[in-house]
């Protein structure tokens, strides 16, 4: 198996002088927050999607990559319906109800789109991005499933409905992805025109840079206090960024699946809070500022935390400790 680890550390180095930029940019008022919501809309309606048909698109069509695409969508459905049951039990103690939502919210969904893809790509070279692409999928279809049902609990005015569930800004790039990766499977004489991988692949690099400087900005806004001294986001933050990644690992390994797969779902439970948690903060007045203070301090801290996973993962993997 192939892993490029010098290639993981400079993404997360290169993604912290990011942030830190975004954090001067906001506390200097050139990012503004209606600016950093507009920033937000672009990345969620433009650049997400055209990351996630370019992570599918670019890996060309044979019936191996096929298994591998199916076999990637079960273990991230499994994988997160797994961390929506750890959630449940570890936040059922949290005495503010919105805040509680929050918390839970927070551990299950991971910034897998707009950090995931390019750090796993850098991670893994072969398969990361491909691979964390479906794990989009997992992710929004689930966001309308698990994720609002969590912000529902207790409330009478929200509703999950058929179309947010299978129809949104996840799926749908999703599907255009998949049916473009399969028309060689029928025509194999079939490519992409240049213009087209081209715009997508320039939308698709907008994910990443803006995203930590929308982080960055966000993080201006609170006081050090608020960004390091609240124990319930340092909870969070314990449960999210390493005893969920670790317990995944040791699971594995012991169930026998192969070193990549340890590594990689080490890896992408390990992420940071995805941002998805404030825009439902926001939308359904769920504590929306508890939301941004868990994912701003959650990503700083998953900078550091990230490469630690990962060593011991590795570390992990070396055992033969399998029940199989």
């Amino acid at each position: 198996m192939t892993m490029d680890f010098p290639a993981f550390l400079n993404i997360v180095i290169t993604m912290f002088a990011i942030l830190i930029v975004g954090y001067i940019l906001g506390k200097k008022e050139v990012i503004s927050p209606v600016a950093s919501k507009n920033l937000s809309k672009l990345i969620i309606s433009i650049g997400q999607p055209a990351l996630i048909i370019n992570s599918i698109t670019n890996k060309a069509f044979s019936w191996d990559n096929l298994k591998l695409a199916l076999i990637s969508l079960a273990f991230a459905f499994i994988m997160h319906g797994i961390m929506a049951v750890m959630a449940y039990f570890a936040c059922i103690k949290i005495k503010d109800i919105d805040e509680r939502k929050i918390t839970e919210f927070a551990m299950v969904f991971g910034n897998i789109g707009f950090l995931g893809i390019p750090v796993l790509g850098a991670l893994f070279p072969e398969n990361g991005a491909y691979v964390a692409s479906f794990f989009v999928v997992s992710f929004n279809i689930l966001l309308w499933i698990i994720g609002l049902g969590i912000i529902a609990r207790k409330r009478d005015d929200i509703k999950l409905t058929v179309k947010k569930i299978f129809i949104n800004k996840g799926t749908v790039p999703s599907m255009i992805g998949f049916v473009i990766f399969l028309i060689p499977s029928v025509f194999p004489s079939f490519t992409i025109p240049t213009f087209a991988s081209s715009t997508i692949s320039y939308l698709a690099s907008l994910c990443t840079p803006i995203s930590m400087l929308i982080i960055g900005a966000l993080l201006s806004s609170r006081t050090a206090k608020q960004i390091f001294g609240s124990g319930k986001v340092y909870y969070l933050c314990l449960f999210k960024l390493v005893i969920i990644p670790v317990i995944f690992s040791f699971l594995l390994k012991l169930l026998g699946f192969s070193d990549f797969w340890v590594l990689f779902i080490a890896a992408v439970s390990a992420m940071p809070s995805a941002s998805s948690t404030s825009m439902f903060a926001e939308l359904y007045d769920t504590s929306p500022g508890f939301s941004a203070q868990c994912v701003g301090t959650s990503t700083l801290i998953s900078l550091a935390t990230m490469p630690l996973i990962i060593m011991l993962a590795q570390w992990i993997t070396q055992f033969n400790c399998s029940i199989f």
